[in-house]
């Protein structure tokens, strides 16, 4: 009988479990609203890299854990019975918005990472590997699932360590969007740039404890039954719907990656691609549904609560498993360069992130700032992770209007991702222009989305220049 899964998701639980009590008992956590599944990540990182090995045990699994519940965390959130939409207008605007929040961290990490390792190369590392600035976006932006598996193509190249290199970024990154955000959360409690009637909901005891009170009726209603037990169970209900659209989700990619198999060889690197952004399929699936079940007038067989409750267990285990997931590996030789580059993406993200998002958004500036942040620094999981500490039933459309601007954003990057072995090409075609391409195009990303900026931003593009969030 085979106890591998259950191995892992009972460790997984109680990284949870041991976090959540010493979020509930240690006032420091409770100040700092740390949330409990980044310390259970932290737990699992220090588990798996020094004591599970002496078990036997490896966190490969874990990997798979991130990628089927990141999936299963757009179908929930997406399957949610929506209010009315905004005006089509103002829709737009808001999708324009988050994706010129998103693609200008794509042109700011590229170009400053090339930049800063051109610097490098020119100065006292001439022998560095010029690709190695890529691993700042490749770590930060995209994660270590993309760091590790890119970086590894260059190692044929001739870059030594360099997956090594990737983890290390992306482990990094992980940290800097897990403390840097609850920073960010604790400044615009005190600065007041969240809300007060939202700050008064975060200063609440639950909040900072993590737990509500024993007595039943101070306890908020969380779901709520739409099908009769003596049938099926509410949540079976839900589980059930999720699982389906989950597997039409794979039968669309699994049919598509036939049609692509029948191209060539381009074709089939199109379609294993495609796996990777398996999310952006999912939601389009769930949009499917919930729009089937509209016209057959049974969309009110959802609850909302009931599909907040799996998201919120998807987005927990993801965020722990993806902290857990991380192999921490000694980087020797490396560690100069991996400084620099650090702090060029904490500069990037924690200080230049938040004064543009703060001018650039129409509403809710700081809850979709802290969205755009948690995944400029590590995955979207990290970004809901932080969402859900100012908004912890996802009440503003913030979540779901980040997950309509993923399709677009993918789309739009395409370019610059297939830009990322041109340094790495620049070594072994022993052309230098290549490189210069590399930084071109990362450049031409930069600037657009700044030209983009202004466009959408208007007069607040430079309002009070010199403070650091904006708030009209």
């Amino acid at each position: 009988m085979n106890w591998n899964f259950f191995y892992h998701i009972g460790i997984i639980s109680i990284a949870l479990l041991i976090s959540a009590l010493l979020r509930a008992r240690i006032r420091l956590l409770q100040r700092f609203l740390i949330p409990a599944p980044i310390m259970g990540g932290l737990i699992l990182l220090v588990f798996y890299n020094y004591i599970a090995p002496l078990w036997g045990l490896r966190n490969d699994f874990l990997g798979d854990i991130v990628y089927h519940l990141l999936n299963i965390s757009f179908i929930a959130m997406l399957l949610r019975v929506t209010g009315k939409d905004p005006e089509r207008g103002k829709k737009k605007h808001i999708l324009a918005e988050n994706v010129t929040a998103v693609m200008g961290q794509y042109g700011l990490q590229c170009f400053f990472g090339l930049v800063a390792t051109a610097a490098m190369i020119a100065t006292f590392a001439p022998t560095l590997f010029p690709a190695i600035g890529f691993t700042l976006p490749l770590g930060f932006e995209l994660g270590p699932g993309q760091a590790y598996s890119i970086a590894l193509g260059w190692e044929k190249m001739g870059f030594r360590g360099a997956s090594s290199v990737g983890l290390t970024m992306a482990a990094i990154g992980f940290l800097v969007g897990s403390f840097g955000g609850v920073v960010l959360i604790n400044q615009g409690l005190k600065r007041g740039w969240i809300a007060a009637d939202q700050a008064k909901r975060i200063n609440a005891k639950s909040v900072r404890t993590g737990f509500f009170a024993r007595n039943e009726s101070e306890r908020p209603i969380g779901s709520y039954l739409s099908t009769d037990g003596e049938s099926l169970d509410s949540l079976s209900y839900h589980i059930a719907l999720v699982m389906a659209t989950y597997l039409l989700s794979w039968a669309v990619l699994s049919a598509l990656t036939l049609v692509l198999n029948l191209i060539g060889p381009m074709g089939a690197d199109l379609a294993e691609s495609l796996w990777g952004i398996n999310f952006i399929f999912s939601a389009f699936c769930a949009l499917l549904v919930k729009l089937f079940m509209r016209s057959v007038g049974v969309e009110t067989t959802l609850d909302n609560g009931t599909l907040n409750r799996i998201n919120g267990f998807s987005v927990d285990v993801t965020v722990a498993s993806s902290l857990g997931a991380i192999s921490l590996v000694v980087v020797q030789g490396y560690w100069i360069p991996i400084l620099v580059l650090t702090l060029v993406g904490i500069v990037i993200t924690v200080f230049i992130l938040p004064w543009y998002c703060s001018r650039l958004y129409s509403d809710h500036q700081f809850f979709r700032m802290l969205v755009i942040y948690g995944t400029a620094t590590g995955t979207l999981p990290t970004g809901l992770a932080l969402l859900r500490v100012v908004d912890a039933e996802f009440e503003t459309p913030v979540a779901t209007d980040y997950l309509y601007s993923v399709g677009i954003v993918f789309a739009l990057a395409i370019p610059i991702i297939l830009s990322v072995n041109l340094p790495a090409f620049s070594v072994t075609h022993n052309n230098p222009a290549l490189f210069a391409l590399a930084i071109a195009i990362s450049a031409f990303y930069m600037i657009a989305s700044f030209v983009s900026y202004l466009i959408l931003a208007k007069k607040r593009a430079f309002a009070g220049k010199g403070t650091f969030f904006y708030t009209e």
